[in-house]
């Protein structure tokens, strides 16, 4: 583990080295908090924009819509126009 980790520093570490790795290390946890806050809040608004558009509306009728479809496929391949 690192000697930041642990909470002391190493016998050859000089105090002043550890508390500006501590500084270092802080800032990026909150850096990444930051980021990490950004992409959960475009999420959020992507899927509330999704589900207000009406995305999530019908999720039933397209997984049973090819089902129907059966007749229609072969007319079009018998048909010699869309050949």
């Amino acid at each position: 583990m690192w000697p930041v980790e642990m909470g002391h520093a190493s016998p050859g570490t000089p105090a002043g080295v550890l508390g500006t790795l501590s500084g270092i290390l802080m800032s990026v946890i909150f850096l990444l908090i930051g980021a990490s806050t950004l992409v959960a809040v475009v999420f959020l608004t992507a899927f509330l924009w999704a589900v207000r558009s009406g995305q999530y509306e019908d999720d039933r009728s397209p997984a049973v819509r090819i089902l129907g479809d059966r007749g229609a496929s072969n007319e079009r391949r018998t048909d010699p126009k869309n050949s």
